[in-house]
């Protein structure tokens, strides 16, 4: 495909894309089992358009995940040109589930990339990272939230805090990668660091996400509920592991005995919609549950029956995330309103969120306790939020709290989400850059010594 097409095959189906949305103004048609066709084209349009500007962006030598969100954005602010015909796709039930369950596999495929032997091995040096990757992002966020909203919730400010603690390790990955670096220690300590502040991330969100529901009942956690909450998520995540541990292998040799193609893919996508489900009734967030169940079939094969051959779980989920997955982000991208950005205080949040998340990152460096360590790339390799960062942002769209008037308000408003977005995407564009900068300056460093 020559680089002039992609351009005009984009504005080629945005065209369409509006011509079937007016078609289908005023009657619906014929709605069968309850589900509105509107629906169907929906989603079609909101798969194209993201594996479209996801190809724009990876020519670009940005992560697609971006082209995915900004195509959302595209789509949900052309109300400005008068074109109102997805605003419905906004608060469309059944395209929020699909945008649910994308999550959900999304995190399952996380933990199936951490490694918890790595985790082990890489030493203090990540965890340490870890650790202040996560204590001065939060802390940051949350004095940034507070200066800046100071009329909202303090468990919103507490929440947007949260928001700034994960890190994207698949962006991170990505350049050490293009760079034929991932076997430095560098990058080991990074991508350590990054899976344990994915785990940390998810105990934060746990912990706050149940201090907001029960504030939203009118009651208020005592430090012993908090510490309940904190014990029982971290009980969740090392109860699964070993008990998956433990089950895991045994199932998967019963399953090798099933002719029917796709034993190991059902399975697997079951494992995790089970966890996922243990965790909502343990009160935690599912996506707790299905990163756990990551965990349990990291590296998972299994031998089928009849001398078939064997293939790698992560290939084998490679269609399924493909197709839910884009539907979070584009959503996730549908729920800017960039007419927010009109106002002076949200740009500023948004550039006081950004200043925060970088610095919270560079922070975690000084947790490098080895020589010879380019820590400034360890700093540099932990901002980007990426994924993880619009997953929090999208649960806080979620969570309500009472407001003054005693109606139950989003704890993300639009105009913070817009903020969060803009934080996510920013970290994510200077991260490749700041990175291979790095990295070239430690080089061209050597050579001259």
């Amino acid at each position: 495909m020559k680089r002039a097409t992609l351009p005009l095959i984009l504005a080629v189906f945005f065209l369409l894309a509006t011509g079937v949305f007016a078609a289908g103004e005023g009657p619906t048609g014929t709605q069968f089992h309850g589900l509105d066709p509107a629906v169907l084209i929906g989603v079609a349009v909101m798969l194209v358009i993201a594996k479209l500007m996801g190809e724009l962006f990876e020519r670009l030598h940005q992560p697609a995940v971006l082209g995915e969100l900004f195509a959302g954005i595209v789509l949900g602010n052309l109300v400005v040109f008068g074109f109102t015909q997805a605003e419905s796709l906004k608060t469309n039930e059944t395209i929020a589930a699909l945008a649910e369950f994308g999550v959900i596999i999304l995190l399952f495929e996380v933990g199936l990339e951490s490694d918890l032997k790595e985790m082990m091995e890489v030493g203090w040096s990540s965890l340490l990272v870890a650790v202040l990757g996560v204590i001065a992002p939060f802390l940051l966020g949350w004095a940034v939230s507070a200066y800046f909203i100071p009329d909202e919730h303090r468990l919103a400010h507490v929440f947007i805090g949260a928001t700034l603690c994960a890190t994207s390790v698949g962006i991170t990955a990505r350049v050490f990668k293009d760079l034929g670096k991932l076997g430095t220690r560098e990058a080991r300590i990074i991508l350590g660091a990054a899976v344990i502040d994915d785990v940390l991330g998810l105990l934060i969100l746990a912990v706050v996400a149940g201090a907001i529901r029960a504030s939203a009942t009118g009651v208020t956690l005592s430090m012993f509920d908090i510490a309940l909450i904190a014990f029982k998520s971290l009980a969740f995540l090392i109860g699964s592991i070993v008990v998956g541990q433990l089950v895991a292998p045994r199932m998967l040799r019963g399953a090798g005995r099933f002719e029917t193609r796709g034993v190991l893919l059902t399975l697997a996508i079951s494992v995790c919609l089970v966890l996922a489900w243990a965790a909502a009734k343990a009160g935690l967030a599912p996506s707790v549950g299905a990163f756990a169940a990551g965990l349990i079939l990291d590296e998972v094969h299994y031998k089928p029956k009849g001398g078939r051959q064997e293939r790698d779980l992560h290939d084998l989920l490679q269609p399924v995330s493909t197709v839910l997955v884009p539907i979070f982000f584009v959503l996730m991208g549908l729920k800017v309103d960039l007419r927010l950005f009109t106002h002076v205080n949200i740009l500023g949040l948004a550039a006081a969120l950004t200043v925060a998340a970088i610095a919270g990152k560079q922070i975690c460096a000084l947790g490098v306790i080895e020589r010879g360590v380019n820590r400034v790339a360890v700093g540099l390799g932990m901002i980007p939020r990426g994924e993880v960062g619009l997953i929090f942002a999208g649960i806080g769209a979620t969570l309500m709290l009472p407001a003054s008037n005693g109606e139950n308000v989003p704890v993300i408003s639009s105009a913070i989400f817009g903020a969060v977005v803009i934080m996510v995407i920013i970290t994510t564009l200077i991260t490749p850059i700041t990175l291979k900068w790095s990295l070239g300056r430690k080089r061209t460093n050597k050579r001259e010594g």
